[in-house]
This record gives C-alpha cells, structure tokens and sequence, in this order.
C-alpha cells in the first residue's frame, strides 16, 4: 500500500471525507430541526472550507491521471518520475492551490455588500447564490474570478483526457487482455467522475440565469458537492482487489 497510487488516494479520502462533512451534517441537522440558520462566519467559513476540498480534490484527480500515464505509457520510469519525495511535493500541491483559490474567492465574495434578502435557495452556503444577495457591480469581480477558476479547470480536464488518450492508446497495443482489463477498470471509473465533477461544477457557476431555478440548482449543486465523494471510496477502494485484500488481511492477522 505504499505506492504513489495509494497514497494519493490516501488524499483522496481525506478530502472526500472533509468535504462531505463540510456540508451534510449541517444540511441534516437543518432538515432535522427545521431551521436554516446559519451565522455569517459560519457561512464564511463553509464557503472556505468547501472550495478549499473541491479545489484541491480535483488538482489531485489531475496529479492521478498523471500517475496513471506514467504507470502504464513509461513503467520504467515510474520510480523515477514518481518517487516518494515526487508525490509528497504534487499533494502538497495540490493541497496549496486549493487553499489559495479558495482564500482568493472567499475573501472577495464576503468583501462585497449584500443588501438584498439573507435567505439563500440552497441547503448550503454557496458562491453564486451570495452574489445573488449582492446589489454591488462589484460582484462582477467575483464573477471574472470564477471564470479564471473554470478555465483553469477546462484546462485540468484537458491534460486528464489527453494523458487517458495516451493510456488507451497503449492498452489497445498490449496484446494480454487480462493488463487491458485491469488498465480499463483502473482508469475509467476516474475518467467518469472527474467528467461528472467538472461538467457539473462548470454548469452550476456559469450557467445562463434564464435557465436558473431553485431545483435545478438544487440537484446540480447535489451532482458536484456529494455524489462524486460519495463515490469516490465506491470506484477506488471497493472495485481494486489489491486493497481488499490488503485490508482482510489486516483485519483477519
């Protein structure tokens, strides 16, 4: 288990596990004791906290679709490219962008004037639905940042797809099927939930207001915040018998 691979998923989960909590247990709690209350910090601090784990989920699902192309297109450099020092340094990177994108767009957002009503169409304290509260031009500010923020991951997305277009190029040139298979079931669950993640969080920051609507808001802001952490554990843990064994073993031993 102390392979790049696993310990990225190490982080993984930490992020998963952190942006889940971030959200849910308040969103129950909410719905439990019927009221939606929620201070100005503690909306500030949601804010921060979330962005903080998305942010730096997906530059770490990018980092993985690098260990992915590496694993499989240049084995004999994988130590190499990706030693233990290699990946501490790119999680810490990954880690470190998602906490200054996310200090960028919380610091802007709650330095705005909010003047409308304080109640937001959401089961969480979000961007869009703050500015929504906002009666500054100001918040045209945040919006170009947001944008900044999309393209850079249109741009993260882009180097996942060309790396996987690198991978199954060389799959398809493997001649054992059982490595094509266990290439393919590695790498497709990942593909699909850094398409859902991105493909939705896009939508939901940048979608036209004619189309906007409190339920659509509600299932896409579900799609990108819950589903791909919930998941997650799903695609990477249950589906790879190499960890299942490792962790039977443990609990057996």
């Amino acid at each position: 288990l102390h392979t790049p691979m696993y310990f990225f998923l190490l982080n993984l989960s930490l992020l998963d596990l952190g942006s889940i909590s971030t959200i849910v247990p308040k969103a129950m709690a909410s719905s439990l004791w019927d009221t939606r209350a929620l201070s100005f910090l503690g909306c500030a601090v949601q804010v921060f906290l979330f962005l903080f784990l998305i942010s730096a989920e997906f530059s770490l699902l990018t980092i993985m679709a690098y260990d992915r192309y590496v694993a499989i297109c240049k084995p004999l450099h994988y130590g190499t490219l990706l030693g233990s020092r290699a990946c501490v340094h790119m999680a810490a990177a990954a880690w470190a962008c998602g906490f200054l994108n996310s200090l960028v767009h919380t610091a802007n957002t709650f330095s705005l004037p909010l003047c409308h009503d304080n109640a937001l169409d959401q089961f969480f304290c979000e961007i869009p639905q703050i500015l929504k509260l906002s009666c500054s031009d100001a918040y045209l500010r945040e919006f170009g940042l947001i944008v900044v923020s999309a393209c850079l991951g249109v741009g993260c997305f882009i180097f996942i797809v060309l790396s996987y277009v690198q991978i199954f190029t060389s799959v398809f040139m493997v001649p054992s099927q059982q490595r094509r298979h266990k290439a393919f079931s590695t790498c497709l669950p990942h593909l699909a939930v850094v398409s859902l993640f991105i493909s939705t969080t896009i939508f939901t920051y940048l979608k036209p207001p004619s189309i906007s609507s409190a339920v659509l808001d509600l299932v896409m802001a579900v799609l990108y915040s819950v589903v791909p952490p919930a998941v997650n554990p799903l695609i990477y843990s249950m589906r790879n018998r190499e960890l299942k064994d490792a962790v039977w073993k443990q609990m057996m031993g």
